[in-house]
């Protein structure tokens, strides 16, 4: 497949190749320029350079085009998510720290398919597929946080669900304010990695999840 550009904010020529692949390209473009409510589904098919009428030999209408595009965006998150957390080697700790920085990396690397995931507005009850994806993906936050209320007895552990739950929202929350890729990023005086770091500590002693000391049984 072969790419050309007519400008540098213009639509891309589409010559040959994966009918299917251009389209999703151009609509990643669009989303990084206008969000993913921003652009029509015929307007995709300009900028991949083909007639109004060549998306339906792939996608149904725009939505299904966005759930694609959320599909593959859950399957990097995933894999970027598990590479950092590694199963909790060599520290739960540490690589809790180095899940979180993943997190907002892929906002901040990746903010079309961030956007496509979580601000598109995508029915999951219509979508198994895209449902199931972004549940393996949040499975990965879930393990970490297993491992991570098993360092606590067993009478005061909390429930492994709740913490993941609330070390998304803070992850999420931080990502969508602060971390983002795009023009909606909000500054802070320190980097997003840093307050969501803070956030986790400050959240995980109040729960009683402290780093045991070096040498503690």
């Amino acid at each position: 497949m072969v790419w050309s550009k007519e400008d540098k904010d213009g639509p891309r020529g589409y010559h040959h190749g994966n009918l299917k692949e251009a389209l999703l390209r151009a609509a990643l473009e669009l989303i990084a320029q206008k969000g993913p409510g921003g652009f029509t589904f015929a307007e995709a098919a300009r900028w991949a350079g083909v007639s109004p009428a060549a998306p339906y030999r792939h996608f149904r209408d725009r939505d299904e085009l966005l759930a694609s595009i959320a599909l593959r965006g859950f399957h990097q998150f995933e894999a970027a998510l598990a590479q950092a957390w590694d199963e909790g080697r060599p520290d739960v700790f540490f690589a809790l720290d180095r899940l979180g920085k993943a997190y907002l990396d892929f906002a901040r690397s990746e903010p079309a398919y961030y956007s496509a995931m979580f601000e598109a507005g995508i029915p999951l009850a219509t979508n198994p597929e895209l449902r199931e994806a972004g549940d393996r993906a949040f499975a990965v936050l879930r393990g970490a946080a297993e491992k991570l209320c098993a360092q606590t007895p067993a009478r005061d552990r909390p429930p492994a669900l709740m913490v993941a739950l609330h070390i998304w929202a803070m992850a999420h929350g931080i990502a969508s304010l602060f971390g983002r890729g795009d023009a909606a990023r909000r500054t802070l005086p320190m980097s997003p990695e840093e307050l969501l770091e803070a956030e986790v500590l400050v959240y995980l002693r109040g729960l009683g999840v402290v780093r045991p000391k070096p040498g503690a049984a």
